[in-house]
């Protein structure tokens, strides 16, 4: 069996700065693909260097996963990371244009790192392997080995959506970006709606041949094949950790500290794609429509920081303290607080508890590419007694979780109505949602999504 080489932006290495920011639904995803297949994970320390030497940190963890990871120069992070890949990917893949940066020499670093990348990795990857390259960091990178002679299956995964062709072709150089993909022998996107978006760009933007049957993408005398691969979750690994002490213990701690109020939770990076000052406008509307049943509902955000050298990253925050502040200031009594915000992140075995413990899951980005919190909130409810999920219906998720309540996120009635019907819904049909919806999250989990891409890249 050949091994697998990973490839990321970051690295989850235990004893790395900041490595808690790398946990999290593609962290867990990749480790349990290197679990399985053994090989290598390539990436950025997270730590800065003086001057770029290309030595590679080896590591091996606790499961046996080896890690190899570099250091950048500030300059490289503040332009390739904080600037191209952050400031203007990011926001214009989730629709964002108007918060999108066209800066030259965001470019010029985003180039030069992919070819440092390239460099780096290159000496590690042996005869027979197969790479996979992850999300939109590296999108060039696939053709930066080519020109370095290397000839291995090359499969790239998009974490993200990928926007309409209407906004993707404000992108300066957006067609070089995109013949720079094609160098790659499978392309996967999350779900149908994204990849459908790339097919339509290359037909309408390239003048490439594509057959939507088979994915297949011809160019240039060079064919490649674009599919949906929707991710999911470790499942068996994340259902032992409701079985432990931490777990049951945030539960606890959660349900006897709202009083036999219903708790609603949402777990989201604090990042503005989240739709969070949307989500926190509906549960406004929602106490204003309904003022008798103020008491009955007590709303737990937790959004740990991402980014902070981000302004917009920063203005979301600020955000999001002014209007807790005032729906706090409005609705709160001496004995009860209507929204709890917590501005830090738990571990997975606490999670799975305060999951456990909310009777309404509160997931509503304005756009995501998958968004995993979705299928751990399901997977970590009580089947007898199930809490019910709300869903944006701009979310990847929602295409393979219909039996969510499916909302707009930017309509404040809509999220209103859907707290509601959450609150009221009998049981029968809690669990007739549910039973559809585990049956999912169960079969669709990380192992399927890694053995289907990986097999269908070694089978080209």
């Amino acid at each position: 069996m050949s091994r697998l080489v990973v490839i990321s932006n970051r690295v989850a290495v235990p004893e790395a700065r900041g490595a808690a920011g790398a946990q999290g639904g593609l962290a867990g995803a990749l480790n349990a693909a290197l679990r399985e297949k053994g090989g290598v994970w390539f990436g950025w320390s997270g730590q800065e260097c003086a001057r770029f030497t290309g030595t590679i940190d080896r590591q091996v963890s606790e499961d046996g996963v080896v890690t190899a990871t570099i250091d950048l120069e500030p300059q490289d992070i503040e332009e390739y990371y904080n600037g191209y890949a952050n400031s203007t990917l990011w926001p214009l893949f989730h629709y964002r244009i108007d918060l999108t940066e066209y800066e030259r020499e965001y470019g010029k670093g985003y180039e030069r790192v992919n070819d440092l990348f390239a460099e780096s990795v290159r000496p590690l990857i042996e005869p027979g392997d197969v790479v996979w390259v992850h999300d939109y960091h590296f999108m060039p990178l696939g053709e930066r080995l080519r020109q370095r002679g290397v000839r291995n299956r090359l499969g790239f995964f998009l974490h993200i959506p990928w926007p309409p062709a209407n906004l993707f072709v404000s992108l300066p150089y957006h067609e070089r970006l995109v013949r720079s993909l094609l160098c790659y022998d499978l392309l996967g996107f999350q779900n149908n709606v994204w990849l459908e978006s790339f097919l339509h760009y290359c037909e309408t933007q390239l003048g490439a041949e594509v057959d939507r049957e088979t994915g297949e993408i011809t160019y240039e005398g060079r064919s490649v094949i674009a599919r949906a691969y929707p991710i999911g979750i470790d499942y068996e690994q994340f259902m032992e950790k409701g079985s432990c002490g931490e777990a049951r213990q945030a539960q606890q701690r959660l349900e006897s500290s709202t009083r036999h109020r219903t708790a609603m939770i949402g777990v989201d990076r604090l990042d503005y794609s989240k739709g969070l000052p949307e989500r926190l406008d509906g549960i406004a509307r929602f106490f204003e429509r309904y003022p008798d049943r103020v008491r009955e509902l007590v709303f737990v955000q937790i959004a740990p920081p991402s980014r902070e050298d981000i302004g917009s990253y920063q203005n979301i925050r600020e955000t999001l303290e002014r209007k807790t502040g005032r729906i706090n200031g409005v609705y709160a009594d001496v004995d009860m607080t209507p929204i709890r915000y917590v501005n830090k992140g738990y571990p997975q075995e606490e999670l799975f508890g305060l999951y456990r413990g909310a009777k309404i899951g509160l997931v509503t980005p304005l756009r995501d590419g998958m968004n995993l919190v979705a299928k751990e909130y399901v997977a970590a409810q009580d089947p007898d007694d199930p809490g019910v999920l709300i869903l944006s219906r701009f979310a990847g998720a929602a295409e393979q979780m219909p039996d969510a309540l499916l909302v707009n996120p930017h309509s404040s009635d809509e999220l209103a109505h859907a707290i509601r019907e959450a609150l009221d819904m009998p049981l029968a049909e809690r669990k007739a949602r549910y039973t559809k919806l585990i049956e999912t999250v169960r079969n669709d989990n990380v192992q399927r999504w890694t053995d289907n891409f990986i097999g269908h890249l070694r089978r080209i």
